[in-house]
């Protein structure tokens, strides 16, 4: 009687086993059917936004900079007067990714800055070397701040300086110049400005 409630056991067991086996082989089955066969409502797309830029940080610095008129601002070209970065999106399926270019204050010491109204940035576009227009010279104080209610995701108190979306996997090129405003009257002690720039995307809903 004992051999027989092991025997019995033992094949319960191996059934057990075989009945999981298929269940879970079915539902394999069945995941992978679906989504080879599904709709366009049930196509699952997702999207990456990233920044690249070959500086030590994703910023640009003015050090005992004097003011300078938009033109001669505009000629900056030593490497060390402007900053280049590279927004890239990766795109499986069919999205649609908008993205944000901000600039953020990065000043450490508000006492020795120079104020948001003595700055002024351009930003132009790197895409072939180009290096034409995307935003005209314009002081910090006067960008559109975020509110954080953006497409892109940005969250708010940040300064735009340009939108864009993205609907394949590709990237753009751009260069952000920045310089002291003419009208600017800047005292005999040394001030420091410093923007960090950021860029922020989010894929449409489908």
């Amino acid at each position: 009687m004992k051999d027989n409630n092991n025997s019995k056991q033992v094949l319960l067991s191996v059934l057990g086993v075989a009945i999981l086996v298929v269940a879970v082989v079915g539902v394999s089955f069945a995941a992978f059917s679906y989504s080879k066969t599904g709709q366009r409502v049930n196509t699952i797309t997702t999207g990456t936004i990233s920044m690249d830029y070959t500086e030590d940080t994703n910023g640009i610095n003015l050090v005992n900079a004097l003011p300078m008129s938009d033109g001669v601002g505009k000629a900056l070209k030593d490497t060390n007067q402007y900053f280049d970065f590279t927004v890239s999106a990766t795109i499986n399926g069919d999205a649609t990714i908008n993205y944000a270019i901000t600039a953020q204050e990065a000043n450490e010491e508000a006492d020795s800055a120079i104020p948001n109204t003595g700055v002024k940035v351009y930003l132009t576009d790197m895409d072939g070397e180009a290096d034409s227009q995307i935003k005209a010279p314009t002081k910090v104080s006067e960008l559109t701040a975020t509110t954080g209610s953006e497409e892109s995701g940005t969250p708010a108190g940040q300064y735009i300086l340009t939108t864009g979306t993205f609907d394949a996997t590709s990237n753009h090129k751009y260069r952000l110049r920045m310089w002291v405003a003419d009208d600017y009257a800047a005292p005999e002690t040394s001030q420091t400005y410093k923007l960090r720039v950021n860029v922020y995307g989010r894929a449409d809903a489908q």
